[in-house]
């Protein structure tokens, strides 16, 4: 296998689905504005999101490689959890995840850097923010991942994400992307809680404290239902005071896939978590086809008018 093959691996490409779509999100917000849209701009905020991602990714690997948490995971459900896998495999080292992890991050903040320039200064306090988060989700002493707050933190960052590209169009803070924003990070932090559950067993022998190690499997499995459930009716909520527009209610069309996940976590989280992938599977398309739904409302009204 190739090198850059593998360091393409050793990003987790498969997750980095749900960054593009938090970029079309806000990329949405700012171009149903019309207040003029800049192309290049758009794509360097898509990529440069989805390289702070991919360091996140590599930096995860590297510190479940040191705190053992990954190699002690023989029952996880790959791909979905238990990292990348490579340093177990024998396939890359250890100090060479460390600096792939460095190395990204520091293009991402050259990135952020170059884009504030042709943008505001304000994106400059977002992205630092940002990478300041994907450091501390992982890396000690923070460590956030192993104090129950990996959830949180990441529902942050993706909220980032989307107010953050809207800002690169806009040049300043706007209260749609913002709104739409939170209620979509909620999803993706399910996608962090469920995919947990297979690695709790080998999580807690490290010391590793995510909330699955932390919450019954009953109390998991409600508050998976209770963010699913947070997220549509904040939309909702939202339409009816008139802050994204109606049509953004189109992303309701996730609610019953989101429920479906919910059914099955409540089903299968104690003592079967072999049984939960299609649960998984399910919280990762809910995620995305939300954000996708939610940038396509916020899009249609500024179709019509054009028509």
């Amino acid at each position: 296998m190739s090198t850059w093959l593998l360091y393409w691996r050793m990003t987790r490409p498969g997750f980095l689905t749900i960054t593009v779509v938090a970029c079309l999100v806000g990329l949405a917000s700012a171009a149903a504005c019309g207040c003029g849209f800049d192309a290049l701009k758009g794509l360097a905020t898509v990529v440069l999101a989805c390289v702070a991602h991919a360091g996140a990714n590599v930096l995860n690997d590297y510190h479940d490689a040191r705190n053992g948490a990954d190699e002690a995971n023989q029952q996880g459900m790959f791909p979905f959890t238990g990292g990348s896998r490579l340093i177990q495999q024998g396939q890359v080292s250890v100090e060479d995840t460390r600096r792939w992890a460095l190395t990204l991050l520091a293009l991402t903040a050259i990135g952020g850097l170059l884009l504030a320039l042709h943008s505001n200064g304000g994106l400059l306090w977002i992205g630092l923010l940002g990478v300041v988060l994907a450091w501390a989700y992982s890396a000690p002493p923070l460590a956030l991942m192993s104090r129950g707050l990996g959830e949180l933190t990441v529902a942050a960052c993706w909220w980032l994400v989307v107010v953050g590209a809207d800002f690169v169009q806009r040049g300043q803070w706007f209260v749609i992307p913002a709104y739409v924003g939170a209620g979509f990070s909620l999803l993706v932090a399910n996608i962090l809680l469920i995919n947990g559950v297979p690695d709790a067993p080998s999580d807690a022998v490290v010391g590793k404290r995510t909330l699955a190690t932390r919450l019954t499997p009953g109390q998991l499995a409600g508050l998976y239902t209770v963010l699913v459930t947070l997220a549509h009716g904040w939309l909702v909520v939202g339409v009816w005071r008139l802050i994204p527009p109606a049509p953004t209610l189109l992303a309701l069309v996730t609610l019953p896939m989101g429920l479906r996940a919910a059914w099955l976590l409540w089903q299968h989280a104690r003592g079967q978590v072999n049984r939960l992938r299609p649960a998984i599977t399910l919280t990762i398309a809910t995620a995305n086809l939300h954000g996708l739904a939610l940038a396509v409302g916020l899009l249609l009204p500024r179709w019509w008018l054009l028509w």
